[in-house]
């Protein structure tokens, strides 16, 4: 089953909190006092909410409880066709959209999810998180969970694309490993929608994210329970992960795409270096007629090998080919995003004596340095 190629990153993820409508923004700054206020009230509120969690046990009357006083904090969660769950599945898969999807979900139903890449520490209890010592035995500790024969069984509750999106659009790759735990999952999606400002920001953090869940009038979670997904005979992790996917995907009526955590991690990192943007929309390959493609990958691999001599023409001509851009391919080469084996820059000047040889090399270097300036000088402007 092939993957379509579905929205790019800029649309999976959101870069900026704030709505640019005029008319929104005006209503926004009309809320902030009131909005500073319910900020403040929920602060206190939220700490009585969280000793409530903590002192009751896990049981229907405590997620009434906490689901009750959790609305009152603006935080409100609905399901629909509740009558699909099914309370033999052992792990649970959804889509990602907010730090906070886990407890909203633990809200309507008991289940427990682990912390990616991080410690055991007290943050990660005191969020709902269960505590895992480490990446490299993950899967096979929630098998032995999932295996065990306590009553109540706690199903996993698990995200297999690993980051949040901003729910809109389309959903990361799902990754495999959620899907070797068991042969059976069962699916459920959630939707976030927030009046005012985005749900959720690619590069906040989860402090942020909870101060403007405590700010906003109001956010809704809606869960819906799809029906249990069996792996087929035969069928190998990725392509039941895959399958998974696209039913999600369906459902929310969004696409599947093949974009990965590591192409949100660029995305972000493209994002901070808006300095970069108006060069690479010129040094980008335009779709208008001229030059060809071969050509101009040619020249602008020209210009970065007249900056970086060091470095193979190869490996910058690779380099171009996903960047488009000179100021992105020299910032990958001096940062190491890109390995390469260094040129001997001097393999033409063997024939000149010893003594002239360091002379030549800071020459070469001067030159770099020159060319650099050169290229950089109208980008400051």
């Amino acid at each position: 089953m092939e993957l379509p190629s579905g929205p790019g990153p800029e649309r999976l993820f959101d870069s900026h909190r704030l709505p640019g409508d005029c008319f929104l923004l005006l209503a926004l700054l009309l809320y902030a006092p009131v909005g500073f206020c319910l900020l403040v009230l929920r602060l206190f509120l939220g700490i009585h909410v969280f000793l409530v969690s903590c002192a009751l046990p896990d049981s229907v009357l405590r997620r009434f409880v906490v689901r009750t006083m959790c609305a009152v904090l603006g935080l409100v969660a609905r399901q629909e066709d509740s009558g699909l769950r099914d309370h033999s599945v052992r792990v649970l898969i959804s889509n990602h959209v907010t730090p906070f999807d886990h407890n909203i979900v633990n809200l309507l139903t008991t289940c427990s999810t682990p912390l990616l890449n991080s410690p055991p520490s007290f943050v990660c209890w005191s969020r709902g998180f269960m505590e895992m010592d480490g990446r490299g035995e993950l899967v096979e500790s929630l098998k032995r969970f999932c295996a065990s024969t306590r009553l109540p069984p706690t199903p996993l509750l698990l995200f297999p694309e690993e980051e949040a999106t901003n729910g809109r659009e389309g959903l990361l790759r799902f990754s495999s490993w959620p899907f070797s735990i068991q042969d059976v999952v069962q699916p459920l999606t959630l939707q976030v929608q927030r009046p005012l400002v985005s749900v959720t920001v690619s590069d906040a953090s989860w402090v942020s994210e909870l101060l403007w869940s405590l700010f906003v009038p109001f956010t809704v979670y809606q869960v819906r329970w799809l029906r249990p997904v069996h792996r087929q005979l035969g069928e190998a992790n990725e392509e039941f992960a895959l399958r998974v996917q696209q039913l999600v995907a369906k459902e929310l009526g969004q696409t599947g795409t093949r974009l990965t955590p590591a192409d949100k991690a660029e995305h972000m990192k493209r994002q901070r270096h808006p300095r970069l943007r108006p060069q690479s929309a010129q040094s980008s390959f335009p779709p208008s007629p001229g030059p060809s493609p071969d050509v101009q990958l040619a020249t602008l691999a020209q210009r970065v090998k007249e900056v970086l001599p060091h470095v193979p023409l190869g490996v910058i001509q690779r380099d171009l080919a996903k960047t488009g851009c000179v100021d992105l391919t020299i910032t990958n080469l001096l940062e190491g995003a890109v390995a390469f084996m260094p040129e001997d820059i001097t393999k033409g000047t063997q024939s000149l004596p010893t003594a002239s040889a360091p002379k030549h090399n800071a020459s070469l270097a001067k030159l770099a340095f020159d060319a650099c300036l050169m290229m950089m000088t109208p980008q400051a402007l």
